[in-house]
Formats: C-alpha cells, sequence, structure tokens
C-alpha cells in the first residue's frame, strides 16, 4: 500500500507538502518544485503494484504517452518517475471542481444544468478526446469525476491512462475493476477491450446523466450493472426529462449503442453531431463555463475542490486534505457564483453553437472593415483639402487593409486557411510599397522569385497547419488578431509617414 504520508518528504526534484484527496488507484498531494517555484500535483501509485512484473514497463510507456499530450482540454503531465517503488505522476493545479460535484449541486436544488453549459462541457471534452485518440491514447475511464471544470471556464479531462497503468480492465465477482461499471462500455467490461468507440460510450452515460440527472443503468453491486450495460435496453432520457430536445436524445442513443460498430466511429463526429443539434434547435452556448456553485445544504455543504489542468498554473498553499472516490479532489475555497437555471426561451436564443458568438464575429468583421474605411477617408480629405495625389504614393495600402479584413475574419472564424490570401496579400503589399517609395521598378526583374517563394512558402505551411485539426484554430486565432493589429499598425503607419514626408517637403 501508498505509505501513510509523505508530507516532508521529497519526491526527485518535489517536496511534498499536503494531501490532497487519494482514491483506490493513487494518492494526490501538493508539492513544490524549488528551482522553478512551481506548485504541482503529484499522484503517487500503489506501492504494492511493484509485484507485478509486467508494470513497470506499463507504467512507462503510458506515462510517456500521456505526458506527450499538450492540449487546452487534457491534463497536463509534467513528469514521472521512480523513488523507493513508489510510482508518481507531476502534474499542475488549478481550482475549480469537478463534473461530478456540480452535477451533485444541481440535483441537491432539484435542478439541471442548463443545456448550453451541457453542451460546452461536451464539445471541450469531445476536443481533447479527438486530440488524445488521434495520438493513439484512450482514456478508458471517462466519468464526471474525471471531467474538471476550472475557473477559467473551461473542461478539462484527467486521469488519462491511470486504468491501463494499473492494469487492463477484467471482470470477476470479486476482483477489482480498473475503470467504473457505471459509465463502462459493455465490451469494456466484459472483456477488457477499450478504443476510441468504448470512450464514446462512456462520454455519452456522462451526457445521459448531464441530462437526465442520473446515470442509465445503476445496481447493488458492480455485476448487476455490468449486466444491465451488455443486456438492458437504454432508458431513453426523454422519459426522466421530457425538456431533453429530440435532436439530443438521438444523440445519446447512438452513443451509448450497444455494438461499437454502430456508435460513433470517432469524437470529431460526435462533436459535429452535437454542434448540428444545437444549431438546429437554435440553442446559446456560453462563452465560459460557469463558476462553482454556491448551493448549501446540510446534506451537500457548498465546496470548490483543487483539480488538476493543463491550461494554467495556479499557486495554490492552503489546500486542505478531502477523502473522494476519485484522485484529484481536495477542498478548498473559491469564488462562488450564485446560479439559477435559465428558463427554456431565455436559453435558445439561436446563437451559433462554435466557440464564438455570432456577434462577436460580426464585431470583429466590423471593426476590421471600419479600420479600411477609416483610412480611405483621412486619404480622400488630406487629397481634397490639399489637392495633392496622397493615392499616388499610398496606394499599397489597399493591399494592407484587404489583408487586414480577411486577418478579422480569420481570427473570428478560427480558419487557418484564410492565411493563404492574407500572405500572398500582405506580401504583394509590400513590395509594391518598395517599389512605390523608391521608384525602383526595374528591381522587378528579380523580386519576382520572393513571388514564388511567398506562394510555396505560405501554401507550404498552412496545409501542414490546416491538417492539425486540433492546433489549426487556436493558431489562426491567435495569429489573426496579430496580423489585425500589425496590419492596422502598417497601413497608419505608411499614410502617416506620407503625410510627414509631404509636409517636410512644402506641400510639393
Amino acid at each position: 500500500m501508498v505509505r501513510p504520508s509523505l508530507v516532508g518528504q521529497n519526491l526527485g526534484k518535489y517536496r511534498v507538502l499536503e494531501p490532497l484527496g487519494r482514491g483506490g488507484m493513487a494518492r494526490v498531494y501538493q508539492a513544490y518544485h524549488p528551482k522553478l517555484d512551481r506548485y504541482v500535483a503529484i499522484k503517487v501509485l500503489r506501492s504494492d503494484l511493484e509485484e507485478d512484473e509486467k508494470f513497470l514497463a506499463r507504467f512507462q510507456q503510458e506515462a510517456q504517452s500521456v505526458a506527450k499530450l499538450r492540449h487546452p482540454n487534457i491534463i497536463q503531465v509534467f513528469d514521472f518517475d521512480i523513488e523507493d517503488n513508489l510510482y508518481y505522476m507531476v502534474m499542475e493545479l488549478l481550482a475549480g471542481d469537478t463534473l461530478k460535484t456540480r452535477l451533485n449541486d444541481y440535483r441537491v436544488q432539484n435542478q439541471k444544468m442548463p443545456l448550453g453549459e451541457t453542451t460546452r462541457v461536451m464539445l471541450d471534452v469531445l476536443r481533447g478526446l479527438a486530440y488524445a485518440h488521434k495520438s493513439g491514447v484512450i482514456h478508458r475511464d471517462i466519468k464526471p469525476a474525471n471531467i474538471l471544470l476550472t475557473q477559467r471556464g473551461e473542461a478539462i479531462l484527467s486521469d488519462f491512462g491511470i486504468a491501463h497503468i494499473i492494469g487492463t480492465t477484467q471482470h470477476t465477482a470479486s476482483s477489482t475493476l480498473m475503470g467504473t461499471l457505471n459509465y463502462m462500455a459493455p465490451e469494456q467490461g466484459l472483456e477488457g477491450k477499450s478504443d476510441a468507440r468504448s470512450d464514446i460510450y462512456a462520454l455519452g452515460i456522462t451526457l445521459y446523466e448531464m441530462l437526465a440527472q442520473r446515470p442509465p443503468f445503476e445496481g447493488e453491486t458492480p455485476l448487476a450493472i455490468l449486466m444491465k450495460h451488455i443486456n438492458n435496453p437504454l432508458p431513453p432520457p426523454k422519459e426522466i426529462n421530457p425538456d431533453i430536445p429530440t435532436v439530443f436524445q438521438e444523440i445519446v442513443l447512438k452513443a451509448l449503442e450497444k455494438t461499437p460498430e454502430n456508435r460513433y466511429s470517432s469524437s470529431k463526429e460526435m462533436a459535429l453531431a452535437l454542434g448540428n443539434a444545437t444549431e438546429k434547435i437554435n440553442l446559446e452556448l456560453p462563452t465560459h463555463i460557469s463558476l462553482p456553485l454556491s448551493f448549501t445544504t446540510e446534506e451537500m455543504p457548498s465546496e470548490s475542490v483543487i483539480v488538476l489542468s493543463g491550461s494554467a498554473r495556479e499557486k495554490l498553499t492552503e489546500a486542505k486534505f478531502a477523502d473522494q472516490d476519485t484522485d484529484p479532489k481536495l477542498d478548498h475555497p473559491s469564488e462562488t457564483k450564485t446560479f439559477k437555471e435559465k428558463s427554456i426561451p431565455e436559453r435558445i436564443m439561436g446563437i451559433s453553437w462554435r466557440e464564438e458568438r455570432s456577434s462577436s464575429r460580426a464585431d470583429t468583421i466590423l471593426r476590421s472593415i471600419g479600420v479600411f474605411l477609416i483610412v480611405n477617408s483621412l486619404a480622400i480629405i488630406m487629397a481634397g483639402l490639399t489637392e495633392w495625389e496622397i493615392f499616388n504614393a499610398i496606394w499599397p495600402i489597399e493591399f494592407f487593409l484587404i489583408a487586414h479584413i480577411l486577418s478579422g475574419i480569420m481570427t473570428s472564424t478560427r480558419s487557418i486557411w484564410f492565411m493563404i490570401p492574407v500572405g500572398i496579400i500582405t506580401g504583394n503589399g509590400l513590395l509594391f510599397l518598395y517599389a512605390t517609395a523608391t521608384g525602383l521598378w526595374g528591381h522587378w526583374s528579380f523580386l519576382w522569385v520572393f513571388e514564388v517563394l511567398l506562394l510555396f512558402g505560405i501554401l507550404w505551411w498552412t496545409i501542414k497547419v490546416g491538417n492539425q485539426e486540433e492546433r489549426g484554430p487556436y493558431l489562426a486565432q491567435s495569429l489573426g488578431r496579430v496580423l489585425v493589429i500589425a496590419l492596422a499598425a502598417l497601413s497608419f503607419g505608411t499614410l502617416a509617414m506620407e503625410v510627414l514626408f509631404y509636409l517636410r517637403s512644402g506641400g510639393g
């Protein structure tokens, strides 16, 4: 068994500060890396596992795979090692709570998680899961307790690979199950087989619980639950909660097909179906997941927990120990927000399912068009007041202004493919600005090579990034924002420099 306490001891480079939580597979401690000035969570696996000859190789292989995952919706693993027969993994800390805690809060108040927030959580998780599956990593234990809701309004998947590190899933009447049967696919519980489709099944059970306030199959023993997953027909969630839209019930039913081949083949396919469903019913999605609730009763005191996350680093020094049935748990007072469920008419507002609201996209594009109009208006005013043919000198900035509008569209749509016209138009604008400013049009005899390199370079880079389903949208948004600012500054700067040149030359 794991030692009673590691507090005050060192594990490799980390000083163990206090316990955070424990479960059947491991204990979690808060620790500190003095050289990096970083607070982390250390998950220490059971020490009795050293008796398994295959465990060391399995631990190293699975831990390496998990540590390579880098995605905003997946827990980030910093390190893993072995010391004194203790196998441990080092992860980040972030304030928030688990989806399990959030759902319990709603149950206490006899309320339901709003459909928009449910969808937001699912889309976040599906993005992380799609990235993991593409990287060849299967979760094997998806459930509300392993979905972490951070104070930054994100849903994060934790405990990747833990079930596989401990051992393959098997079942007998007395055996220990590596996973949670309430959320386990039939083939995983019966035969120990798991792939992307078994993760889809577990996520489907989670979605069912979010919509209906309880999982579909429950029983007094693990074997009873397993047999229900294998044999019992799925109770339609609308029978429990009639407010569930039919299109959402259809998604649940497909995700929970007992035969893996009949489920969604990938997380991307399920996310697309979920997005289409929200558009079909004009469902409004929140831009961020709400903060921990402030429900407080004797049966369910208001608590938020420290959760492991791959998206931020928080220094937390007042964490207290709390025993829970999953690993990443501890009591921690954090900012809370009283929640009052919105009515169905208030929630259905006709907003797109994508992360950016349509209104935000329109604002971004309108701002870009505004810059285009302002620069041209200033040039027209200058030409009218001075009878100065300013456009003869600054016409190349029209290229920058068009690229500026396209960059705004790229930022809003998160489509990296807009980088092709943006790059080509901006490059040509720079060439024309050089030739116009210097009068050296003859240099086109060799500058045409730049045109060829620019075209092939932009195409190669954009296609490469565009094929990265998870990285592409984030890079498009970030790069788009930079280009919007840079191209606007270049346009205004060119206009200002030409005005200064005109004034210094005495208006000639």
